[in-house]
């Protein structure tokens, strides 16, 4: 036994100029990490609910570590830093901090937010002591901070301070219960005194000068750790199922069932008087048993109760044995994490509230990864989080360091081999092999990461990854042979220049990124296809596409500027001269077109429409010489332009114009369509005027059309052909018959009975 009342030198002590370091041990005394420090002087320090230590130095400046080393750095602020920070307390969901000037700031969380000033408690000088009750535990759900002033206490929390007026400070130490309701007070006379953390109840008083030796407590949630110079004890209230069972003289059900269990052992008959005599409250002792189990650490007494509890089972015909098993899995895993070597000295209690992922997590992060494989598999639980840890510390581990030689850690094919078999083997299907290479990748080994990502199955945990590595031939590779369509959003996190380059150089491997490439970009991003096409010089595809974009285009200016600029296009290639040609004309057309709108005062819209529509636009509106020039200036052929005036003409039922038009020269599309066209717009007397200019041998039938029957019998005298007329008889007669029996308002409007005699005398008259 050293005495504790001398210094002594640590192991491995370092010279007073080395930087300073922080071990952190187990329960059992091992060593779990050591680092450098040198952020200056430390006010505080604690762990955060996920096992993060955190550290706070004078500047505000605080650091949260994982157990593995790596940390995140965050800071209280500017003001915190040239305020000073004099003081601080940690707890698990964040920390309060005492600056220079006497003043409280509040974080909340770990994720580094902005800090909150808590109500000023008005202070001259640093407190005794203080303590913070987190805000899980109060009654307002913010954190509170007690404050130990010459002889009170105040409680200030963000809205106010107060003073609870007690007499008996100061006060050394203050600490809070787990569950925030009972606050412990240490006075400089020695005495802790317990009371209600509203100070309205004295709970307990007691002398601490009769304790030797100097000892740390830390509070958990059902008892207190007492850290000595040689030991770690828990300290507890004894659980209530365990007073049950074992206090001397006790007649619960539970004491009697585990008393029965014993006579059985015994093969004492007294064992079944036990057992009926408690058969009522059977199930209830049978739990209780169950429960006491759990709430002891030796494995001698947890057999023994868990014993006793099966006993009891036996005779209950229906029991839901569920929570027998479970107790009996919790415990085969307490008892693992307790092994000293292992050093989480966890009570049954913690365990429920932690969860058993949670306490996997504690495993992996201490790299005791077979444990928490074991654990995993025994818990029947994914063993994903416990496979990704341990890849990401077998990359830290095999890497060369400055310190070794290359050949100390191993290459990039063995470790890539020996995670992937661990993969397969334990089933991490729920594990992505892009995380592990971004791991890697992160510390540097590029290689790795690549081969690992071989292995990913999912293209768009791939492709991402890649690119950040820059990798990007690769990654457009994968981007190929997963098919994946969506390769704008590769495109965005490259230069346009170096994507385009990797497409054109990348040969038949990369011929499908150009297709879809294009597919994708001529849906969303016609910039970006336009660039493409500039990029591989594909003049023809970018005058289709800029003429394209003309077909969609409402302004004028806009869509004149796109149809020019396909003509650009079009004209540097020698095979394109008709197609160079044509968008020429339209663009002649266009301005044209923007011409007669200004002469129309804006009243008529052309812009936009085709030569036909042009003309025909035109027509109607009047503007008859401006229709010769659209005909004359884009070579319009004849037949076109008489069709399309000739049907302008009857559209606005301008017949004067019509017959000017048809009398102004031979027509080129001679007079049928004109009847015709007349006829099918319902204009039979009209249309009935131009048979005449037709040719002799259809204008009995063209009459016949206009439903002109006079004229048709007439025709078909001159002509002699009695035939011929009878026809016309016969249709005459069908008319009226289907007028009659299917339409008399149609009936009205066929020829009478006079007209069929006209005709009839007419077909009489000839030999």
């Amino acid at each position: 036994m050293r005495d504790t009342s001398k210094f002594v030198t640590l192991a491995g002590a370092t010279t007073p100029f080395a930087k300073a370091q922080i071990h952190v041990y187990s329960p059992a005394g091992e060593g779990i990490l050591l680092f450098s420090w040198d952020q200056g002087k430390i006010i505080s320090f604690g762990w955060t609910i996920d096992e993060r230590l955190a550290v706070l130095n004078e500047e505000g400046v605080y650091r949260l570590y994982d157990l593995q080393g790596d940390y995140q750095q965050y800071s209280l602020g500017n003001e915190a830093a040239e305020m000073g920070i004099i003081a601080a307390r940690i707890h698990e969901s964040g920390l309060v901090a005492f600056t220079s000037s006497l003043t409280l700031l509040e974080v909340k969380g770990w994720e580094g937010g902005k800090p909150l000033a808590l109500s000023n408690p008005g202070l001259s000088q640093p407190p005794h002591s203080w303590a913070v009750i987190p805000p899980d535990l109060t009654i307002s759900r913010h954190v509170e901070v007690l404050l130990s002033v010459d002889a009170t206490v105040y409680s200030v929390d963000t809205l106010e301070s107060t003073d609870q007026r007690l007499s008996r400070g100061p006060f050394t130490h203050l600490s809070p219960s787990p569950n925030g309701k009972s606050l412990a007070l240490l006075t400089f006379s020695g005495t802790l005194w317990v009371v209600s953390t509203d100070f309205q109840r004295s709970l307990a008083e007691f002398d601490t000068t009769t304790v030797p030796g100097p000892v740390f407590a830390i509070t958990e949630s059902d008892g207190v750790r007492v850290i000595g110079p040689e030991t770690c004890d828990f300290i507890q209230k004894v659980p209530a199922s365990s007073v049950s069972v074992f206090r001397p003289g006790s007649t619960s059900p539970s004491a009697i069932l585990y008393d029965a269990w014993e006579q059985f052992l015994k093969r004492s008959p007294k064992a079944d008087e036990s057992i009926r005599a408690i058969r009522p409250e059977l199930a209830t002792a049978v739990d209780e048993c169950i429960d006491a189990a759990g709430r002891e650490w030796e494995p001698y007494w947890q057999r023994r109760l868990l014993n006793a509890a099966k006993f009891g089972k036996a005779y209950l015909d229906l029991y839901d044995a569920t929570d027998f098993v479970n107790m009996g899995r919790a415990l085969k895993v307490l008892n693992a994490v307790r092994y000293y070597e292992i050093g989480i000295p966890i009570t049954y209690a913690e365990y429920t509230q932690l969860s058993p992922s949670q306490l996997i997590a504690r495993l992996t992060s201490r790299n005791l990864h077979l444990l928490a494989l074991r654990v995993s598999s025994f818990l029947n639980l994914p063993p994903s989080a416990v496979l990704r840890h341990w890849a990401g510390a077998k990359i830290m581990r095999s890497r060369p360091t400055a310190s070794s030689s290359n050949d100390t850690g191993l290459d990039d094919d063995t470790v890539c081999k020996s995670i992937v078999e661990k993969f397969e083997k334990i089933g991490g299907t729920g594990v992505s092999y892009a995380e592990i290479a971004k791991k890697a990748w992160e510390v540097g080994r590029t290689e790795l990461a690549t081969k690992l990502l071989d292995h990913e199955p999912r293209s768009s945990d791939q492709v991402p990854l890649l690119l950040s590595m820059k990798e990007d031939r690769l990654a457009l590779e994968k981007a190929v042979e997963s098919g994946d369509t969506d390769l704008g959003i590769s495109a965005k996190r490259l230069a346009l220049g170096n994507f385009f380059r990797l497409i054109e150089e990348g040969g038949p491997v990369l011929a499908p990124a150009s297709r879809l490439l294009q597919v994708y970009a001529r849906e969303q991003n016609r910039e970006m296809l336009r660039d493409f096409y500039y990029s591989d010089d594909r003049r023809v595809e970018i005058a289709v596409l800029s003429l394209n974009e003309a077909a969609t285009m409402s302004d004028p200016t806009a869509k004149v500027t796109a149809v020019k600029a396909a003509q650009k296009f079009f004209s540097e290639d020698k095979e394109r001269s008709f197609e160079a040609k044509m968008m020429d004309e339209s663009a002649r057309l266009l301005a044209f077109q923007q011409q007669l709108e200004k002469e129309a005062d804006g009243k008529i819209s052309f812009f936009g429409l085709s030569v036909n529509e042009t003309i025909r636009t035109c027509v109607i509106n009047g503007m008859a010489k401006r229709a010769e020039k659209v005909k004359s200036d884009f070579k319009v052929p004849d037949k076109r332009f008489w069709y399309v005036k000739l049907h302008a003409l009857t559209e606005i039922h301008d017949f004067e114009g019509l017959d000017t038009f048809a009398r102004s020269k031979r027509s080129p599309i001679g007079y049928q369509p004109f009847v015709r066209h007349l006829v099918e717009k319902g204009h039979n007397k009209e249309a009935a005027a131009y048979v005449v200019r037709c040719d002799a041998n259809k204008r009995i039938d063209l009459y016949v059309l206009c439903e002109d029957w006079r004229a048709a019998g007439k025709e078909c005298k001159d002509r002699g052909d009695k035939a011929k007329l009878e026809y016309v008889i016969t249709i005459f007669i069908l008319m009226d018959i289907n007028a009659y029996h299917f339409d008399r308002e149609l009936r009205r409007t066929c020829p009478n009975s006079l007209l069929a005699r006209e005709l009839e005398q007419l077909a009489t008259s000839m030999k």
